[in-house]
């Protein structure tokens, strides 16, 4: 299935959405296409305890060892979050499955914000500035489409998260046996 950036690319009424796109800097981070370097952060990333904890748990090591790609992420709509040249978690934006439930319209397809982070950078800030910036990117290369988030409500970091960077709620639903908390993020386009 294409993400929703590769779906989108010719729709957009700016034209078409390059990717990867250039790295985008913020005052700590840089958000970037997936390297080679990359491949042990994100085999860790999947298979840590801590981060799989909301997410249907960890990963085995070995099967990850063997199933990971050379260039893990490598695809439309994954920025890898790079500190300091090193990856230390990653943001994406995928097209929602339009057979889940949580939908801001009918056609569904909307894009979804997820991110996950090595345990090291918790509590830190980094998911909210490199959350921050993919969002901006997005707004600028998808002038008023909204984006998703999709969060169990037991997980009381990702919710603050979603409140601090301008998500609404929408809607409570059960799913993978935990209430999930639905919210929507558009950005604020200016008056003319």
């Amino acid at each position: 299935m294409p993400s929703l950036l590769a779906r989108l690319v010719v729709m957009t009424a700016s034209g078409p959405v390059a990717w990867p796109p250039a790295p985008i800097r913020t005052e700590r981070l840089v958000l970037r296409a997936s390297e080679a370097r990359d491949r042990a952060a994100f085999v860790e990333l999947f298979a840590s305890p801590e981060v799989g904890t909301y997410i249907g748990g960890p990963r085995p090591r070995d099967e990850l060892e063997r199933a990971v790609p050379a260039v893990p992420g490598r695809r439309p709509g994954c920025f890898v979050v790079d500190l300091d040249g090193a990856m230390i978690g990653m943001t994406t934006l995928d097209r929602r499955d339009a057979q889940r439930p949580g939908h801001v319209r009918p056609e569904a397809g909307e894009a979804e914000l997820g991110y996950l982070f090595l345990p090291a950078a918790w509590g830190r800030g980094y998911a909210a500035e490199a959350c921050a910036a993919a969002l901006g990117w997005y707004a600028d290369a998808l002038a008023g489409e909204p984006v998703v988030l999709c969060t169990q409500t037991v997980n009381g970091r990702a919710m603050r998260l979603a409140a601090k960077l301008g998500f609404t709620e929408v809607e409570r639903f059960e799913e993978y046996g935990a209430e999930q908390w639905f919210g929507v993020w558009s950005p604020v386009m200016p008056s003319r």
